[in-house]
């Protein structure tokens, strides 16, 4: 794939570059590998993974300086033995403690634990088990394995833990979900929390506190979760 892409945009790689994401999101740090469908990006403290598809723009910039004294911090995920892409990074990911960012104002802690065809099944300590759709993964940072969310011990994360057995589509794993409560998209909205009536089509049915049933396209649905 490197040697694909021009030898102009390949000259951006290991210098500091700006990077704006969907939602407005800009990103700072040095480019260290482009992949197939991934940019890895070192902003001085951590390793960020951002799937290309929400790459809006990047550019060479002088706004990054990286200490003179920084320590060089080794990559938690090796991106250097094959060639990088957005479901290796996920895979190598599993079950390890990272930090994702889906969708509003909330950042993610915690572990991913299955990547299926197109979603991936995440376990919070906060929200418990979420199921996410992996085109609106935004970035994606992991840590070390000394590291754990709220510094819990490893005992009271049960990062494999669901009772649903998984289905290989966002959309038929929806249907497991049908007559439970549920939240889409971390209750970014008011009727986005309610009891799933019914998957059908890629729409799906959201029976509200009033009673009345919102019909929501499962194609811009980017989370969802029983409580």
């Amino acid at each position: 794939m490197k040697n694909e892409l021009s030898t102009e945009y390949m000259m951006l790689l290991n210098t500091p570059v700006l990077i704006e994401v969907s939602g407005g999101k800009v990103h700072l740090g040095i480019l260290v590998d482009i992949g197939t469908d991934i940019y890895v990006l070192f902003n001085g403290l951590d390793y960020l993974y951002i799937p290309s598809i929400h790459v809006h723009h990047l550019r060479k910039t002088d706004a990054f300086i990286q200490e003179e004294n920084a320590v060089d911090i080794q990559a938690p995920i090796d991106h250097h033995t094959d060639r990088v892409s957005f479901r290796k990074i996920l895979m190598n990911a599993k079950g390890r403690f990272v930090k994702i960012y889906v969708t509003g104002d909330k950042t993610l802690h915690g572990y991913i634990t299955s990547v299926m065809n197109d979603y991936f099944v995440f376990y919070s300590p906060v929200y418990k088990t979420m199921f996410i759709t992996l085109s609106h993964l935004k970035w994606l940072i992991p840590y070390n394995d000394s590291v754990t969310p709220y510094t819990l011990s490893k005992a009271r994360l049960p990062v494999s833990h669901h009772s649903l057995p998984l289905s290989r589509s966002f959309e038929e794993q929806c249907k497991k979900l049908e007559d439970q409560m549920v939240v889409l998209d971390l209750g970014d909205h008011l009727q986005k929390t309610g009891l799933l009536k019914n998957v059908f089509e890629q729409k799906l049915a959201l029976v509200n506190a009033e009673g009345e049933t919102v019909y929501w396209n499962l194609h811009h649905i980017k989370i969802i979760y029983a409580i």
